[in-house]
């Protein structure tokens, strides 16, 4: 369903009396990655990784610098104000925070209403009605609630509001940037639980946007890990949280508090903070930070080859239980 190719959003920097470009922030730098039909996507990564970025750029929400869109074989990068506006029917969005995502000025029923006169879905005014009636069931609220105001909500229940606004015009593609984060533990799981129920129902696919590790096991079928721009690691959920091969991923994973009081756990704690996107280390991005860094991580750009299902941006296969690090030879040398 999706495609990108060596995406990249870079924010230019300004300074001086003539607000010359001085420099850019490389928020986005050089992503690829596929998204199949029906599938949840997961993307993890540190606050600041480029998360968010990368899926405002994909729906073109902001403008990419560079790359490639496909999206069901269509050029998105490519496409003109009106097919954008096509598209946008099939593509949309769900919001971080429930209590911005929603205009405080307008009620719920127009909230759903609106794209669906906008995008042409349903043919009269009573249509449309009736179908904010039937999106609201489906995402456990009730007819009352059509003539409401967001602030007269809980935050779950705005962001199942959110959700069947976004449902409204049905897409067949949504990207869901961080949906529960504001949300308390128990409302979390029952908004995740029907972002599941409605996928199967509607057959919806989504990349699912993180940090929370343990969200994204329980909702994606596969994973990628971003870090200062780039994808390092990409591969099916298990296989990725069971056996994670580039040194930012185990420790991401080795992070997740255990809820058990007699466990103890190794602590595994990375050293240093993330690079800045405007001066990125030049090599592995990684390296000021991994324990397991050479010169060759100083100097030369580790590159995962497009042929296994399991992808790793690093040049050696570490054993973590015994800390020793081999050459890995089954890359290939960027282009």
């Amino acid at each position: 369903m999706l495609l990108v190719n060596d995406l990249k959003t870079w924010f230019p920097i300004k300074a001086g009396i003539f607000q010359r470009t001085v420099g850019f922030v490389k928020a986005v730098d050089g992503v690829s990655l596929t998204v199949r039909n029906g599938e949840t996507y997961g993307l993890v990564g540190e606050s600041g990784s480029g998360k968010t970025t990368l899926g405002k750029s994909i729906l073109r929400l902001i403008e990419p610098t560079a790359g490639s869109i496909f999206y069901a074989g269509t050029d998105i990068t490519k496409a003109t104000k009106r097919q954008q506006g096509e598209l946008r029917r099939h593509m949309q969005i769900i919001y971080q925070d429930p209590y911005a995502s929603l205009d405080p000025r307008q009620t719920v029923g127009s909230a759903l209403t609106e794209p669906m006169r906008i995008h042409r879905v349903v043919p009269s005014k009573a249509e449309a009605r009736k179908r904010a009636v039937e999106l609201l069931r489906r995402v456990g609220l009730n007819e009352e609630h059509m003539f409401r105001f967001p602030h007269e909500f809980s935050g779950g229940q705005r962001q199942r509001i959110a959700v069947a606004r976004a449902l409204a015009v049905d897409p067949d593609f949504l990207i869901l940037d961080e949906p529960t984060s504001f949300l308390d533990v128990s409302v979390q799981a029952q908004v995740l639980d029907l972002l599941k129920d409605l996928q199967k129902e509607l057959d919806l696919t989504y990349i699912f946007i993180s940090h929370n590790l343990s969200v994204v096991r329980y909702m994606s079928d596969r994973v990628g890990v971003m870090y200062l721009g780039q994808l390092v690691e990409e591969a099916q959920r298990d296989d990725l949280y069971m056996s994670p091969e580039h040194p930012y991923t185990y420790y991401l994973i080795a992070a997740i508090p255990v809820p058990d009081p007699e466990f103890k756990k190794v602590s595994h704690i990375l050293s240093g903070d993330v690079p800045s996107p405007v001066n990125i280390p030049p090599g592995c991005r990684f390296h000021p930070r991994c324990p397991y860094a050479t010169e060759k991580c100083k100097m030369e750009v580790p590159f995962h080859g497009e042929s296994s299902d399991h992808k790793v941006a690093c040049h050696y296969d570490i054993d973590f239980e015994t800390e020793t690090a081999t050459p890995r030879y089954d890359y290939l040398p960027q282009p």
